[in-house]
């Protein structure tokens, strides 16, 4: 990430192959920590809402939406704004969003490696349909409707909302 230190401009800078970049130079000291990200299950009377990611990482592959929690939002406020951004739909101010699974995942993003903790929620939303929804074009292709039975784990994006979809659907027996 740093070829060279951001504060004295130094070649030292090092990297601990964990989450900490130093300087021994002037001390400088960066911690690339965990990034909050949500992603939301949506039931609905078609089935659960998956988006059709429109760029890389996994392009073409189904996700669930949501995404990274910006700095003085918390999971819940993350989670409308990319709810609103990626859809155009938010949840009723009075409705329940549930805390269901979190797990941890990897978010390489442009030769950068995000760590992640994605916390995942559901909701039930069962009169909303496409024709509710204004896609985000460049981020999302498409969404599906599927009946949770037939999520095909291979078509999920990343680890985390396979192992989130796999918790969904544990509790739903």
């Amino acid at each position: 990430m740093f070829n060279y230190c951001p504060s004295c401009g130094s070649k030292k800078i090092t990297f601990d192959n964990s989450h900490k970049w130093s300087c021994p130079d002037c001390g400088f000291v960066y911690y690339h920590n965990t990034a909050a990200a949500t992603g939301c299950v949506i039931s609905t009377k078609a089935g659960i809402m998956l988006l059709v990611r429109g760029r890389d990482p996994a392009q073409g592959k189904l996700d669930l939406p949501g995404g990274f929690v910006d700095p003085g939002e918390g999971a819940f406020e993350g989670l409308r704004r990319e709810l609103r951004e990626e859809i155009g739909w938010e949840p009723e101010p009075t409705a329940i969003l549930k805390l269901f699974a979190s797990f941890p995942n990897v978010y390489p993003y442009k030769n950068i490696v995000y760590n992640t903790c994605d916390l995942f929620f559901t909701i039930d939303a069962p009169d909303l349909n496409e024709a509710d929804l204004k896609l985000e074009a460049v981020e999302i292709a498409g969404v599906k409707f599927v009946k949770p039975a037939d999520i095909n784990p291979d078509d999920l994006a990343f680890d985390s909302t396979r192992r989130a979809i796999r918790v969904y659907l544990e509790l739903l027996q």
